[in-house]
């Protein structure tokens, strides 16, 4: 646009058609009138003038100038501070495994008493008696273990001595020891009649009071109440209720409160 626009500025004016002017004259001699003829011819004929140069001033406009935005940056950083890493570099470089987090430790839980179940919390020892007339003793708190013995008296006594998971260490009135598992056991408290006598259950706790029966050993029965301390238990066996000596059976620590 710059170019056309000095062109049409700088083209010179279209110069005027040349005329051809005859003057007549009807006086004065031949000569004197081819005279001024020619010259009046010369003079029509002449070419003009050239015209002299413009002595005005034509200022070029002027293009405007326009700059890229922040600053002429392409990019800014968005990390100032990181530097680049170079390509083989990047490619090479693997980011560290961090190592994992330690988790503050857990506090350790209380001790169990020794005197306390693992499974259940109850008192250890403790007596229980056998659900069945048929109950296995293992040797190790598992099916996988073997057979020791197989018990065939229902409401025998047992002193659980020890807990891991569904199985009880147990101990029988002779000091056979064993595993049985819970299901075989319930909470009813019994007795067993030790030793080579008879013993005999009483009416009242005394043993002048009137006799209610006689029991041979390995008779098995119910406790019903027994004062902590106390020399004399409340028992019953089928049909029989009575006092016994606490001295008579198995089935209780000395001095134990069994409550109904």
């Amino acid at each position: 646009m710059m170019l056309a626009a000095s062109a049409s500025w700088a083209q010179a004016p279209t110069p005027p058609a040349t005329t051809t002017t005859t003057t007549t004259t009807g006086t004065g001699t031949g000569t004197g009138t081819g005279t001024a003829h020619k010259a009046a011819t010369a003079k029509t004929t002449a070419k003009p003038p050239a015209p002299k140069p413009s002595t005005q001033k034509h200022t070029a406009r002027k293009v405007p100038v326009i700059t890229p935005r922040h600053n002429g940056a392409p990019r800014h950083p968005v990390h100032p501070a990181a530097k680049a890493v170079p390509v083989t570099a990047k490619l090479a470089a693997k980011p560290a495994v961090k190592p994992p987090v330690k988790l503050a430790a857990k506090p350790a839980p209380p001790a169990i008493p020794a005197d306390e179940g693992t499974v259940t919390h109850l008192h250890l020892p403790r007596y229980l008696s056998l659900k069945t007339d048929d109950v296995n003793m293992r040797s190790g708190p598992g099916a996988r273990y073997p057979v020791l013995w197989t018990y065939k008296r229902r409401d025998l006594p047992m002193k659980v001595e020890r807990e891991f998971d569904v199985w009880r260490a147990v101990e029988d009135m002779d000091g056979v020891k064993g595993w049985v598992h819970q299901a075989t056991l319930t909470s009813k408290r019994s007795f067993v009649i030790t030793g080579t006598d008879p013993r005999t259950m009483h009416a009242d706790a005394d043993a002048n009071s009137a006799a209610v029966a006689v029991l041979k050993p390995g008779v098995v029965g119910r406790i019903h109440d027994c004062a902590a301390g106390a020399a004399w238990c409340q028992v019953q066996v089928g049909g029989y209720r009575g006092w016994l000596e606490r001295d008579a059976f198995w089935g209780t620590d000395p001095g134990e409160a069994v409550t109904p």
